[in-house]
């Protein structure tokens, strides 16, 4: 029985549900044994009670300190955490489960914006935020922070856990400390762009280490670097280390962070999470991952310029699943670029990394920076075997995770983690400085080598969102940006004269995802939409990610102008001919 049928049973329906049952019966026979009502068992720490599902484990880390904080089985963590967590390297997969936490200055840490606090007397709140996967509450009166994951096929079994909760006659009240509030304080800063320049040995570990730990292997390990989990609705263990100031200490000593988000899987797998077999739907999904992943790298502290790594599991490529699966890449790259940061590739070499490169010049899909690929062959370099051409992402954009499972121990800390081998650089990085450049304008004039100002550092952040190195953003249209104006016009079967005009701006700025968009439509695909129809009509068209009649009327005259169906509904047909540069 749903958790919703049991809401209902408990505010007064038994009656007729019953009744309802009963003639059920009498139609079709026994019901199925999944219809009966689920059992739940009492949890208790601190004054905090809540009503779980009777199948969950429940792990006391008082009596197994080391034990890994894990939800691909649903579970129950109740305690601090220790220093180091028994955990495999890498667990991919959630299902749902808590963890309860005293209210430390450790774990007040991790506490954001986005972390809801119960009133006094209560255990509970109404509604609480979700992002990522996980909801986090505050329960002062109890001292304890809870941190729930779900899926989206769980979120609402989750929810009604959260809502059972209530305060025992023994709860002890812990105020948040005041550096913690609901506005949170500015975020510490990592040491620059995440991982940066760096060619050596890494390693990635399931969750994040304490800091003692990474001290510790900081200096007696061979490794420079460390994959993190930062986002994704499907990773596996909890990160009960990972705050902004953790980034900061560690890459203040000197370690390189992988953030990697873990979420949307490809639809020819049987996980859980899977995203959808319908490419124009999956690179809309990337998009929103992007997003969730540049929030997370944002409350963490890891800057633009960053590479994130989207990580797709091995998967047994058809033609119908590699399409689903570059496209949510291209809309993952271009939703990073857009905001700054360097996108990236985790897959197995065999089946993620190799679909990749052998779309590698495929205009029909956004290129990501780098590839972050499994291939145990036991060779700490960047070699790709048979899998990709050693000319695809050979400027410093490779990682290889080369072994994988093992236990090493230095300072008398072991952990168990995936072997990598780094040789990356932040030259192919969207430079930081695009990042709230002004696309906007009511007129997109040529321009072409020699020109200056801000239409040309709009065009050249453009290029380079776009694959297309044109040196720094700087405004000024020099000999690397007419090579790239060149090589991008090449690409769309534009005439490759280096000059950017009607033609090149409309393909520059309605490069992206391909929603259908019409009348009441709203968001950045609408503001892209306005940009490119003010480049290609020669007229202004408002910037205000809004659908309305005026836009209305601008895509009329376009689809008039260009010999298509002139319905004012912009679907594929129109932005191929935008993205073409018609």
């Amino acid at each position: 029985m749903s958790s919703s049928t049991l809401r209902r049973l408990r505010v007064g329906t038994v009656l007729p549900t019953l009744l309802a049952a009963l003639a059920a019966l009498a139609l079709t026979g026994p019901a199925p044994a999944a219809s009966a009502p689920e059992q739940r068992r009492t949890v208790t720490y601190h004054g905090y009670r809540v009503q779980v599902p009777a199948h969950w484990r429940v792990v006391d880390l008082a009596d197994t300190p080391h034990a890994c904080p894990r939800f691909d089985t649903p579970a129950v963590h109740l305690g601090e955490p220790a220093d180091r967590s028994d955990c495999p390297a890498r667990v991919v997969g959630r299902t749902a489960g808590l963890v309860v936490e005293p209210l430390t200055a450790r774990s007040a840490g991790r506490v954001t914006g986005a972390t809801a606090r119960t009133p006094r007397g209560r255990a509970t709140v109404p509604s609480p935020a979700s992002g990522g996967g996980t909801i986090q509450i505050v329960v002062e009166d109890a001292g304890v922070l809870v941190t729930a994951v779900h899926t989206p096929g769980t979120e609402s079994l989750v929810r009604d856990v959260l809502a059972s909760a209530e305060l025992t006659p023994g709860a002890e009240r812990t105020a948040l400390p005041r550096t913690a509030t609901r506005s949170a304080p500015a975020v510490q800063a990592a040491a620059g762009p995440q991982p940066g320049t760096y060619r050596g040995l890494g390693f990635d570990a399931c969750t994040a280490p304490s800091g003692a730990v990474m001290n510790a292997w900081r200096t007696g390990s061979p490794y420079g670097a460390i994959g993190v989990y930062i986002s994704g609705s499907f990773r596996g263990c909890a990160q009960p280390n990972l705050t902004a100031s953790w980034v900061s200490e560690q890459t203040a000593g000197g370690w390189r962070l992988i953030p990697i988000d873990v979420g949307r899987q490809a639809p020819c797998t049987g996980y859980s999470l899977r995203m959808s077999a319908d490419p124009a739907t999956a690179r809309s999904q990337g998009a929103t991952a992007a997003a969730d992943a540049i929030a997370a790298a944002s409350d963490l502290g890891i800057p633009a310029g960053s590479a994130l790594y989207s990580d797709i599991e091995a998967y047994d490529s058809t033609p119908s699943c590699k399409a689903a699966v570059l496209s949510y890449l291209s809309g993952w790259t271009e939703r990073l670029h857009a905001g700054g940061y360097l996108s990236g590739f985790y897959s197995s070499a065999a089946s993620g990394i190799r679909d990749a490169a052998d779309e590698y010049d495929n205009s029909a899909y956004t290129r990501v920076d780098h590839i972050f690929y499994a291939w145990w062959n036991g060779a700490a370099d960047t070699g790709t075997g048979p899998y990709v051409p050693a000319t695809h992402w050979a400027g410093h954009q490779r990682i290889h995770q080369y072994a994988g499972e093992v236990t090493e121990s230095y300072g008398g800390h072991p952990l168990t983690i995936d072997r990598d081998y780094l040789d990356v650089g932040t030259g192919t990085s969207p430079q930081p400085g695009c990042t709230g450049v002004n696309l906007d304008f009511s007129a997109y004039s040529t321009v072409r080598s020699g020109s200056t100002g801000p239409l040309v550092t709009a065009a050249q952040c453009l290029l380079r969102a776009a694959g297309h190195d044109p040196g720094a953003p700087d405004g000024i249209f020099g000999s690397a940006t007419t090579t790239a104006v060149k090589d991008f016009q090449s690409g769309k079967g534009l005439t490759a004269d280096g000059v950017v005009g009607s033609r090149t701006w409309t393909a520059l700025l309605s490069r992206g995802t391909t929603p259908t968009l019409q009348d009441g439509s709203a968001g950045e695909a609408v503001s892209r939409l306005q940009r490119a129809l003010t480049a290609a009509l020669g007229r202004t068209v408002a910037v205000d990610g809004v659908f309305g009649s005026g836009t209305t009327q601008a895509v009329r005259d376009y689809q008039s102008a260009r010999g298509l169906a002139n319905d004012g509904i912009v679907g594929s047909g129109t932005w191929s001919a935008l993205q073409s540069g018609r």
